[in-house]
């Protein structure tokens, strides 16, 4: 339970590091260019925080399942990769998307 004020403050100063960017630049960033960096920042964060949590949860049912029933292993492996390749994909549209963000910003 200790661990949560920490992840939320670094969550906060990820979500923050675009604006050392603009500020870096000179001048004080406009408000569309803060909305843009808080919109890059929370779309990698969200992603990646969506797509951890999916992949553990599915990872572990998964060693469960194959625990308890070794013989339907295969097909359970198949299914298991292919969840991950699209949990997997989320994240990479979250990173387009922060790209795009970002880029527009330059």
């Amino acid at each position: 339970m200790r661990r949560y004020p920490k992840l939320i403050l670094w969550t906060f100063a990820a979500a923050l590091l675009p604006f050392s960017a603009s500020a870096a630049e000179g001048g004080a960033p406009s408000s569309n260019v803060i909305g843009l960096a808080v919109g890059a920042g929370l779309a990698v964060g969200l992603a990646g925080l969506g797509c951890g949590i999916g992949q553990g949860l599915t990872a572990g049912n998964t060693t469960a399942g194959i625990a308890r029933n070794p013989g339907a292993a295969n097909s359970m492996f198949v299914n298991f990769i292919l969840g991950m390749v699209l949990i997997e994909s989320i994240a990479i549209y979250g990173l387009l998307i922060a790209l795009l963000l970002y880029f527009k910003i330059s």
